[in-house]
């Protein structure tokens, strides 16, 4: 005979009483998971950051791939925000004087006008320091001149522990980082921990550095219809673009690559023998000695001196070179095809055009925002 509970419990006083106190177990169990889930679910959501995907500009949407965002240091407004507070920060080197900002200057580029920085002992580097800029979309992730970080992250170590430049050690770093009164709860709002780390110090600076993104330039207003440039200027960019003149694009790109680099690296004809090996020094390679990466032609306004060692003072000596100063060596790069002649010859004229061109992709917005100041 099959009994209903309602039936059961009526029929039965003392199975009810046991039944009743099973079923009031059973729910408390539940109410008691349920909440243990809420206070799990509610622990692990004051620890998630908020998403500050990069916003794409104009001129680069439909004309380059989207950036590189590793997927375990995905932008927030926490990471940028922590980020920007290191990249400023003194302490990071082990006498408190020099930041990654002292030279990594907004004004200029966030590059430095000295042919070479000078670390925390007074003892200058090899190489002129590269601007920061539209970092988050080099595709081939081969950064600095030689290409010997492997990453945006990879690149932010090294310089805290480099002998000649803040000369720290990380243990020292993450010691002061640590026991100081807001690091450890700037550090949780970002990656949910007050365990600080280089790998998270370093994740913090490459999510900042991936918002100086560098786009509007008089050339970017001029491609998006908002201006048009001067007739030396467009006569410029036909020299830039014209192999019997500028020659320049094969490394620098079209305008419909707003980078305006391919990120590659070249012997641009600047030496017969290496002290510097560049890339070679990295790979090994000696096809690469003397190969350097390419840099941005944007923001040239800002960033003298110019070339990986800081040699030329003016963007007019750079423009001399390509016209009649390459030199000959074993691994020059065959796009240096006017090397028999010794460069391009250009005219008076279009080396002015030219510069007036190169000019023209400088960003005034760029050094002047607030949100990249300290």
């Amino acid at each position: 005979m099959k009994m209903d509970l309602t039936a059961y419990l009526a029929w039965e006083p003392f199975h009810s009483k046991k039944l009743m106190k099973k079923l009031g177990i059973f729910s408390g169990l539940l109410t008691v998971l349920f909440l243990t889930s809420c206070k799990d679910s509610d622990d692990s959501v004051q620890y998630v950051a908020t998403p500050a995907p990069l916003e794409i500009p104009a001129i680069f949407e439909g004309q380059i791939l989207p950036p590189v965002i590793p997927e375990d240091n995905p932008q927030t407004v926490e990471g940028i925000a922590l980020g920007k507070k290191l990249f400023f920060d003194t302490r990071l080197s082990a006498d408190n004087t020099l930041a990654c900002a002292s030279c990594h200057m907004q004004q200029e580029g966030f590059s430095d006008s000295r042919q070479f920085s000078v670390g925390i002992t007074g003892e200058q580097g090899f190489r002129n320091s590269m601007p920061l800029q539209n970092l988050a979309f080099n595709y081939g992730e081969k950064f600095n001149w030689d290409g010997s970080a492997n990453s945006l992250e990879d690149q932010m170590f090294e310089p805290v522990v480099n002998p000649i430049e803040m000369a720290n050690t990380w243990p020292a770093v993450e010691t002061m980082l640590q026991d100081s009164n807001e690091y450890p709860v700037l550090f949780e709002e970002a990656f949910g921990t007050q365990t600080i780390d280089s790998t998270l110090v370093t994740k913090a600076m490459a999510q900042f550095v991936r918002t100086l993104v560098s786009a509007n330039s008089r050339f970017d207003q001029a491609q998006l219809g908002l201006i048009e440039l001067t007739p030396q200027e467009q006569n410029g960019l036909n020299v830039f673009l014209d192999e019997s003149r500028g020659d320049c694009f094969h490394c620098h790109g079209l305008p419909a690559n707003p980078l305006w680099t391919d990120n590659a690296f070249h012997n641009n004809g600047l030496d017969s023998e290496f002290d510097d090996l560049g890339l070679g020094n990295v790979t090994g390679d000696p096809r690469e000695f003397g190969l350097f990466r390419s840099p941005s032609l944007r923001n040239l306004k800002f960033t003298a001196p110019y070339m990986h060692d800081g040699r030329f003072a003016t963007l007019d000596e750079v423009i001399d070179h390509y016209s009649e100063g390459l030199v000959f060596s074993e691994t020059i790069d065959p796009l240096m095809k006017a090397i028999s002649e010794g460069g391009v010859q250009l005219t008076d004229e279009d080396k002015a055009d030219l510069k007036a061109f190169l000019l023209s992709l400088s960003d005034d917005s760029f050094i002047n925002n607030p949100d990249f100041r300290e």
